[in-house]
């Protein structure tokens, strides 16, 4: 275990940082109680601890109102509630060929089921979609866009602000899937006229699996998927309709509340931008020795603007699979292959003909000597290739 090289950040990061296990395990250990409930001072403490990370993170995405911030399992979980809580018979809604299967599969329920028509813009050969063709894209019924702000295949940064600038000039809403970019890229709500953002906690916000949440900006009426206790106001019938309890009900995972808060406090502690700069640099060296490389093809990876570390390739005549194993059991290299979730990103490279990609993921833990070492074993294993 000490040996590996962990490069499958994009799915999960790994490893967090000490301070986020130390504080979750010492927080759960004395206050792992349900927030909110009664009037004990344990309980108290827990609800404090609660708003204090809506109240954290609604400023890392200069969102209106930490009430607004609400929590639920992970990205998906958050994409299910905007899709569920916007659209109604007849709408149409905007999304990319870039996006996730947590915002591909409800939009596809939602069209097979005959309630919504949906339109996929394409990404340009760099892997960037262009503003003006969501704008084209509009129509009299189109009620929102959505969509992957960084590609989990590709890495590419999307210009969300150009389109989040057309969609309010348009009165359309406007949501991004903030999976792979926030804790790494900066997210303003207002500066870039979103409306609303799902986001996980297990990847560059340093928390850990299981949590994750929703920032919806004051303006945006957003109607409750799911119903139950509160712990407010239990004679009630009918599920709260004020925020945050709209869109939370049940006990809340309050460790992994925990580890946000605390991920959150390293996450300011180092700067995102610090942070990113690390990782981009160790990406570009990758990027560009890959590329040097007899037999790789490297997809959507010509420049380090705008773009996450995280890099697709491929190795002619070897089957992504075959590669990620070899990486695994030959130089103990942890990486993802396949298609990663998000098979329309796949569809238009091609990639789907031969059975996805190998992806590496960077992360802030990793090193040069881990890059160099995946260089050399991929230079190994196609030195392998026959074709």
């Amino acid at each position: 275990m000490e040996d590996l090289i962990y490069l499958d950040n994009s799915a999960t990061a790994f490893p967090k940082p000490k301070e986020v296990y130390d504080f979750m395990f010492e927080y759960y250990k004395t206050h792992g109680v349900s927030p909110g409930r009664a009037g004990y001072d344990m309980c108290l403490a827990a609800e404090e601890t609660v708003y204090s990370t809506r109240k954290m993170l609604t400023e890392f995405f200069n969102g209106d109102d930490p009430n607004r911030l609400t929590f639920s399992y992970n990205a998906s979980d958050s994409l299910n509630m905007i899709i569920e809580g916007i659209l109604s018979k007849g709408d149409h809604v905007i999304t990319s060929n870039l996006e996730h299967n947590s915002v591909l599969r409800p939009l596809y329920h939602k069209l097979h089921d005959g309630v919504i028509d949906v339109t996929y813009i394409p990404f340009d050969k760099k892997g960037y979609i262009n503003p003006d063709d969501v704008k084209k894209a509009f129509r009299k019924n189109t009620k929102m866009v959505i969509l992957n702000h960084a590609s989990n295949v590709v890495g590419t940064v999307q210009p969300i602000a150009e389109v989040g600038k057309h969609c309010r000039k348009a009165g359309i809403l406007f949501a991004i899937d903030a999976s792979q970019s926030a804790g790494i890229v900066k997210i303003d709500m207002q500066a870039m006229n979103i409306d609303m953002i799902a986001f996980t906690g297990h990847k560059c916000l340093m928390g850990p699996t299981g949590i994750g949440g929703l920032c919806v900006a004051d303006h945006v009426d957003i109607k409750a998927s799911r119903y139950g206790g509160t712990g407010v106001r239990s004679a009630h019938k009918f599920h709260l309709d004020e925020f945050p309890y709209r869109l939370e009900c049940g006990t809340q995972n309050i460790v992994g509340i925990a580890g946000l808060y605390a991920g959150q406090k390293w996450l300011r502690e180092k700067g995102i931008e610090k942070i990113h700069e690390q990782e981009i640099s160790l990406w570009d060296k990758l990027r560009k020795e890959l590329q040097n490389i007899d037999k790789v093809t490297t997809y959507c990876a010509d420049s380090r603007d705008n773009h996450i570390s995280v890099l697709s390739f491929n190795i002619k005549g070897i089957e992504a699979s075959e590669v990620g194993t070899m990486l695994d059991v030959d130089h103990n290299i942890a990486c993802r292959t396949g298609l990663q979730c998000a098979p329309l990103v796949h569809e238009q490279l091609g990639t789907d003909k031969i059975h996805g990609t190998v992806r590496f993921g960077i992360g802030p833990f990793n090193t040069e000597q881990h890059i160099d070492a995946a260089i050399a074993a991929v230079k190994e294993i196609a030195s392998l290739s026959k074709n």
